[in-house]
């Protein structure tokens, strides 16, 4: 089986990420599965998952998921269009449970190879959204710094799977990919 597309969309905070993923899922089909990622573990994110789920359509099905992204592609197999939301709290999520950078870096990999050995055999849409860190300060602290590292290197390794590959800033999609070869 061919898979139908892998799209990968980039920015930093509020720069229209998810509006646009919904956009491109609503284009597509009315059988979506939203992939959630985030955890509420304080009133504010709750806040937060809340508003997000509003903006979603009630037919699609929501799959809350902070880790096992290829578990959560597993149970939406039978949707034409999956939006993963978002690969930066994943790494978040990862790096939470598996303090050590050893051992979670060797939980993404698995995580991912799983995920992207899935999405190359389906014939699906599948979105992913992440955060662009990478062009901001050096964080001042250890963690921080892993934190960028981390998702950088997960975004290069989407963005390298990835048929479609948009930057959003300011609400504007950029389409990176396929782009003019330099």
């Amino acid at each position: 089986m061919q898979k139908e597309e892998l799209i990968l969309i980039l920015g930093g905070a509020r720069a229209g990420k998810s509006t646009f993923a919904l956009r491109l899922a609503n284009e597509r089909s009315k059988k979506v599965c939203f992939i959630a990622t985030a955890e509420a573990l304080d009133q504010e994110m709750q806040s937060r998952i809340d508003v997000h789920k509003a903006e979603r359509p009630s037919s699609w099905l929501t799959i809350e998921e902070p880790r096992e992204l290829d578990s959560a592609l597993r149970e939406a197999a039978f949707c034409d269009v999956v939006i993963v939301d978002c690969l930066t709290l994943l790494v978040s999520n990862w790096m939470m449970a598996e303090p050590e950078p050893t051992a979670m870096n060797a939980s993404l990999a698995r995580v991912f190879d799983a995920f992207y050995s899935m999405t190359s055999s389906r014939r699906q849409t599948v979105i992913l959204v992440s955060n662009e860190v990478g062009l901001g300060i050096v964080p001042d602290n250890e963690q921080g710094r892993l934190f960028r590292d981390t998702l950088g290197r997960v975004n290069q390794v989407a963005a390298a799977a990835a048929d479609r590959v948009y930057l959003l800033v300011a609400g504007l999609p950029m389409q990176l990919k396929p782009g003019r070869d330099l």
